[in-house]
């Protein structure tokens, strides 16, 4: 899980232009910090934690390390599972142990670690090595989850010879495939981890198109071309086409913008909400203004952003909570106009979330057939009176604990549920407090949003298991019922009766109502006109192994 929005600052276009000039004099213009003519920039407004990919918990850290290194399997623009590392495999008759066949051309990058510091030939035993240590205690990896209760408990990771590996898992899973391509599960040297320790965070030795020249974490980070990276395209050319990539760390999005306007960034992703009216029409096409000087790309992604709600009676903070009533809860669902909000505060950029918990975009196709919440304060009145709070009258307030960006539209949320009698209190805090009280199942009421690891409902799912930890079950959600669909999901081999069983589920948390979803989120480029081959994709996954800047 990750947070990713429009931020919320309130600033005319004009006090932009002129507060952006400012601070570009105060900080260094100047993007040659490197001496390559292609140099693809972006900019990375939270800043990047670690490169370790064990830690690759959100989006500015999945972005870097995919850069730099590699899976076993990747997934296509089309949601497909791909080759990476491993060039096939097979699957037992009883789907619980995959065999991988490796590429014997891969090397890692030079490192001081390896005899001579360079690079040595990719092999089984560092693909083991590496899953290894996403389930290692005493690593303690933020991606440990994925492979919690699925994996064989005694002989998970096996090396059969150096070109082949073998998983493991107690028993059939089906979106173990989509897992292998998520960044926790990147292939890395077992010589470097040892050699640097916790420092392996800023040592980052990959298989990947890229590696790490320079990294000021106040500043900037280069990396470049690996000029031995193995893949290449149709033509036999070897990728990546660009020299370097530079991140960017501006926190002001002012500033941001106008680097980007000066031709000094590539892309943005996201637009602020100061400029969003400027440059978008209400209906999230370009102004006429801009059409020409930057290109627009938009594509749906699997994240859906949503309210949670803590619905476990026996977690102290439900005792006499509003929502510890299911009438409240869908009440709170129903005062919601979401098309107004995507309108309005969103230029409509996203799906407003009418159906269920899963996104569009996955083969279930969950949002055709979950009936979700519409706007309709008339139906939320009369929950109200079916769970004895006429009007709203006893109903204790709820605190609503979200993040600045997402400010406004935590009020606005507030705002309407108050409409119909159920007060509500928005209170701003930093990300990681959030993010460690949600963590913690500490915060009864708070906004979140969910990107897909791996392209299967079963991932969302996931998150309303109740023998599933927070994370990723952050409402704490148990009901015996949807366990059993969840369970019995994990089993079915045919694809048509697992997606009735995803709906099922699906339908069965929207009834229960621990979440309130707000909408299902689409990935947002302004492209510099110059570039070429850069596409977003549905995982909303930085792809830059295809881009093209002029010589």
């Amino acid at each position: 899980m990750h947070q990713r929005a429009l931020y919320n600052a309130v600033k005319t276009p004009k006090l932009i232009v002129l507060l952006g000039v400012a601070l570009c004099l105060l900080a260094s213009c100047s993007q040659n910090a490197t001496t390559s003519k292609n140099v693809f920039s972006y900019n990375e407004a939270t800043g990047i934690a670690t490169l370790d990919p064990a830690f690759a918990k959100n989006q500015s850290i999945m972005w870097a390390v995919h850069q730099m290194y590699n899976t076993l399997v990747e997934i296509d623009s089309n949601l497909n599972i791909v080759p990476s590392l491993a060039k096939s495999w097979e699957v037992s008759e009883d789907r619980k142990t995959y065999r991988f066949h490796l590429r014997t051309n891969v090397f890692f990058t030079n490192d001081d670690a390896f005899k001579g510091g360079t690079g040595r030939q990719m092999v089984a035993a560092d693909v083991a090595y590496s899953l290894g240590r996403i389930i290692d205690k005493t690593v303690a990896s933020s991606g440990a989850w994925i492979f919690n209760g699925r994996v064989d408990s005694v002989m998970p990771f096996v090396v059969i010879n150096d070109s082949t590996f073998e998983l493991r898992l107690q028993r059939p899973f089906h979106p173990i495939m989509g897992i292998l391509s998520t960044q926790y599960c990147s292939v890395v040297p077992k010589e470097v981890v040892e050699k640097y320790g916790k420092d392996f965070r800023r040592h980052p030795c990959g298989t990947g198109p890229f590696t790490l020249k320079s990294w000021d974490e106040g500043e900037a980070m280069i990396l470049h071309k690996n000029k031995n990276y193995w893949e290449v395209d149709t033509a036999g050319v070897r990728l990546p086409y660009i020299d370097a990539v530079k991140i960017n760390f501006f926190d002001n999005k002012a500033t941001e913008f106008l680097q980007f306007r000066q031709g000094k960034l590539s892309f943005v992703n996201d637009i602020d909400a100061s400029f969003k009216d400027e440059i978008l029409t209400k209906n999230g096409t370009l102004r006429k203004d801009w059409e020409g000087k930057i290109n627009l790309l938009k594509h749906p992604y699997l994240n859906t952003e949503y309210f949670g709600i803590v619905v476990d009676i026996n977690n102290p903070i439900t005792k006499g909570a509003a929502t510890s009533n299911k009438l409240v809860r869908q009440a709170m669902n129903y005062a919601i106009n979401k098309k107004q909000l995507m309108m309005y505060m969103r230029n409509s950029i996203g799906i407003p979330a009418q159906a269920g918990f899963v996104p569009a975009g996955l083969p279930s196709n969950n949002v055709d057939y979950v009936k979700g919440y519409t706007y309709n304060p008339a139906k939320a009145r009369e929950l109200l009176v079916a769970a004895g709070y006429p009007g709203g009258k006893g109903l204790p307030t709820t605190k609503l604990l979200t993040v600045a960006i997402y400010a406004d539209i935590a009020s606005f949320a507030a705002k309407q549920m108050e409409e119909v009698g159920i007060p509500v209190q928005v209170e701003v805090i930093q990300k990681s407090l959030l993010l460690e009280q949600t963590a913690k199942s500490a915060a009864l009421f708070f906004r979140a949003s969910w990107i897909a690891d791996y392209p299967d409902a079963e991932n969302y799912m996931a998150m309303f298991y109740s023998k599933n930890p927070a994370p990723p079950n952050y409402t704490r959600f148990k009901n015996a019922e949807f366990d059993v669909l969840y369970e019995k999901a994990l089993l079915e081999t045919r694809d048509s009766v697992r997606y009735e069983l995803y709906r099922a589920m699906d339908q069965l948390v929207i009834n229960e109502a621990p979440i309130i979803p707000m909408w299902y989120d689409m990935a947002i480029h302004l492209v510099q006109p110059n570039i070429t081959g850069f596409k977003p994709n549905a995982l909303n996954l930085l792809e830059l192994r295809h881009a093209k800047l002029p010589n």
